[in-house]
């Protein structure tokens, strides 16, 4: 049968376009353009059949990527012409299942503003109901066991629509359709509110539920809120009794508390804020953004703060509202909310009621509960603007799983490969294509329930994403929970690839900024295991995918007592004395020889004399923890690099003199250059006894070290003709650190590439070694 003038195309469809509205935008986009046919979601993406005019198909197609949903993303779009059908109309027609799972699954968003406003409208059936969604937000990753992204594969399927949910559901003109949490009060999830025995004190009533956690809130209570990928821990923020005694029973004493606020909030009073911050705070993302406190606020307890929410710190952590039960929270109770992990220390954050209620019943008071199920947990993602850069410090809910665009070293795609990570703030990646897929944070495996926790985020990407991984890349550090259960997937026969926790830094910043060919790479963190066996962590290297390098690294320290150095810097200060004056550093007439007991400095002099538990490091991170001690700033730690936050805060960088202290560069026996900061240590113990303030010390340490790595690499570069530099590791966090040596780098003619799209600590490892794995496989 001839359709004159007609013309019919197969459209291939892939990316994020599962559950964001993609399919009634094609629906809507087709009949504006008079075409037929249909559209189906599959396990690789959507697929039409449309058929009309050429001039209309071809319109049709050239406004799918530019009208196309906001949380929509597309990666790739194929047509192939297809003989005309009869076909009268434009339809959505069921998902179809093929063996090979290669969609792109949505990270869970926040309320969308249309959401919203039904929310706070007394006249709509979903008024002040904490479950209300539509395709363009609310839970994705955290609600789906499998793929393709229908209900019956979502923890909503145990909730049946009610027929105006299933009409909205069906209509594909409606923002509701097919949005797969849809629901309302009557037919869907309900919150409730229980004591820390587990006994109901709402009775069934879901708004008396609110109504009282926004009280108790008020009243300076803890009250555990089950969210979207998790459990929070709130608290009121103006309530400093009350921060003290969340603290105290979370065992937290000293590290930064998260806050929630809306914007009309009195909270922004107290930070500065530009038009880089104000946006990525207000993203559908939601991220934590980390915003530099005002002077008034580090310095006074100013109305409506508690003075203990985030100690020895910059900069304030802050998110806005990202769930309709976050907006009643806030609206029925305090202005300002704590919002921290629900979890017992060391273990994953709680998603499940039964589990939240036996993991912290002794911190909470009272839970705030759900009976929407929680398949997969997603902590708050973490971030800050630098340079007018947004930069993670913690990639997960919002971002993840949506997958990195690599240019991959093996030529068009990327073999199937798992990345194992590191052992501390820790992800996994998986490969596939030009894509790399980071998980949600998973945190320190030291912990059986992280190790789980770690094994099934393993299994439930690979599910979700269909990748079983053919190779498997890892840390060298034999300790680490990651390699060792790498170790054991070689045992089933899959081929490993070790790779220095370093070179993987590097590479993970080149991934993202699809870098090839030899690039310098300078490498600042606290602890990686090195290739001759010590622990690096102030490296300069060369770097291809293929091998590194080292050109350059901090002079060695002994680590008195090894692990015990990195929770007690005052030992790392001891070490970095006894490098320079022996014995006799305990004639020094400073504050912090005083400081010490006598019996344990002695003891430790002695292990270092032996050489007995004292292992070698080049780490920035442990040069950070000597002089933070060294000044008398921070001795002891309790949460990982407090000592290097809080000098980053004492440091005074507007005072008038910009000098940095003397440093030597120096050749190695090996003829790695070895950056020296022993004549920078002896005049900081010269100011000390002087009195010179520590806030200009603490600044001019900052500089010193800034100075002393560019004028490293510079070296570098001029012997090996590199002029592109990757800066990764955790010390680049550290917003002084980063910004001089950017500045630095930049004036003396390097092209600087930075992270932006994974963290530059090591929740980005896992992406550096699976590159370092496909090259090595290209190679072979």
């Amino acid at each position: 049968m001839a359709f004159s003038g007609l013309s019919a195309k197969k459209i291939e469809i892939s990316g994020v376009v599962q559950g964001v509205g993609f399919r009634p935008f094609l629906f809507g986009l087709a009949r504006a353009h008079h075409l037929c046919g249909h559209v189906s979601n599959t396990a690789c993406g959507v697929a039409l059949l449309v058929q009309g005019t050429p001039k209309d198909l071809k319109a049709f197609l050239s406004e799918i990527p530019k009208k196309k949903p906001l949380l929509s993303q597309i990666s790739q779009i194929v047509a192939t012409d297809t003989p005309p059908l009869n076909l009268t109309d434009f339809t959505i027609i069921k998902s179809r299942d093929t063996q090979s799972k290669s969609a792109l699954i949505s990270p869970d968003v926040g309320v969308c503003p249309d959401c919203l406003k039904e929310m706070q409208d007394a006249s709509d059936r979903r008024f002040e109901y904490p479950f209300i969604n539509c395709t363009n937000c609310g839970p994705r990753y955290t609600i789906i066991r499998d793929i393709p992204y229908d209900r019956p594969k979502t923890s909503m399927k145990s909730f049946t629509m009610c027929p105006n949910c299933l009409k909205e559901y069906e209509d594909p003109l409606n923002r509701r359709f097919h949005a797969q949490p849809n629901a309302c009060p009557v037919c869907g999830p309900q919150v409730f509110l229980t004591d820390n025995t587990g006994k109901r004190v709402d009775g069934t009533d879901p708004a008396q539920a609110m109504a009282l956690a926004a009280r108790f809130l008020k009243q300076g209570k803890i009250v555990a809120v089950k969210g979207i990928g998790g459990f929070h821990l709130a608290v009121d923020a103006s309530n400093a009794t009350a921060v003290d005694l969340l603290r105290q029973r979370k065992k937290r004493p000293h590290k930064p508390f998260a806050l929630m606020a809306a914007w009309d909030s009195p909270l922004f009073d107290h930070v500065n804020m530009d038009k880089d911050e104000s946006a990525l705070l207000s993203s559908y993302h939601r991220p934590i953004v980390l915003l530099q406190k005002k002077a008034r606020t580090r310095s006074i307890n100013t109305a409506g703060l508690a003075p203990n929410l985030a100690p020895d710190n910059t900069c304030l952590g802050i998110m806005l509202p990202y769930t309709p039960l976050h907006y009643l929270l806030l609206d029925k109770g305090p202005d300002i909310l704590v919002m921290t992990s629900g979890n017992r220390s060391g273990e994953p954050l709680s998603i499940d009621n039964a589990d939240a209620l036996d993991a912290f019943s002794h911190i909470a008071d009272y839970f705030l509960l759900h009976d929407r199920d929680i398949y997969f947990r997603t902590d708050d993602s973490i971030a800050r603007i630098q340079q007018g850069t947004p930069r993670f410090l913690r990639r997960s809910r919002g971002y993840s799983p949506l997958p990195v665009n690599i240019s991959p070293p093996t030529g068009d795609k990327i073999a199937n490969i798992l990345g194992c990570g590191a052992g501390m703030k820790s992800t996994i990646c998986l490969t596939r294509d030009r894509y790399a897929f980071l998980s949600p944070h998973i945190g320190d495996i030291e912990s059986m329930q992280v190790q789980n926790f770690y094994k099934d985020t393993i299994e439930h990407m690979q599910k979700i994403l269909d990748i079983r991984p053919n190779c498997v890349a890892h840390d060298l550090h034999p300790g680490y929970f990651s390699t060792q259960f790498a170790k054991m997937l070689g045992d089933q026969g899959l081929p490993l690839i070790g790779v220095q926790h370093h070179h993987a830094h590097a590479l993970s910043c080149m991934a993202e900024n699809q870098l090839d060919g030899e690039v310098l790479a300078l490498t600042l963190d606290g602890t990686g295991l090195g290739t001759d066996g010590h622990i690096w962590g102030g490296e300069i290297l060369t770097c291809t995918y293929e091998g590194f390098e080292r050109k350059a690294h901090l002079n060695y320290l002994p680590m008195p007592g090894g692990d015990a150095a990195v929770t007690a810097p005052w030992r790392m200060a001891v070490a970095l004395l006894y490098n320079l004056y022996g014995s006799g550093m305990m004639d020094l007439d400073i504050p912090f020889i005083h400081a010490l007991d006598k019996s344990k400095l002695t003891f430790l002099i002695q292990m270092m004399e032996r050489q007995i538990n004292c292992p070698l490091t080049s780490s920035t991170g442990r040069l950070f923890d000597a002089v933070s001690a060294l000044l008398m700033i921070c001795h002891e730690i309790s949460y990982d690099s407090q000592a290097a936050i809080a000098l980053e805060a004492a440091a005074n960088f507007k005072a008038t003199t910009n000098t940095a202290y003397p440093f030597d560069i120096i050749a190695g026996d090996d003829g790695c250059k070895i950056m020296d900061a022993a004549p920078a240590v002896r005049q900081i113990v010269a100011d000390i006894k002087t009195g010179e303030p520590r806030s200009k010390v603490a600044a001019r340490f900052h500089r010193t070290l800034a100075g002393m790595m560019v004028d490293a690499a510079a070296r570098v570069g001029q012997k090996t003709g590199l002029d592109r530099i990757v800066l990764s590791g955790g010390v680049f966090n550290n917003d002084a650190i980063f910004s001089q040596i950017t500045h630095l780098l930049k004036a003396k003619g390097f092209k600087v590439y930075t992270h932006s799209i994974v963290p530059c600590g090591d929740g980005g490892i896992a992406l550096g070694q699976t590159m370092a794995a496909a090259a090595f496989q290209h190679t072979l």
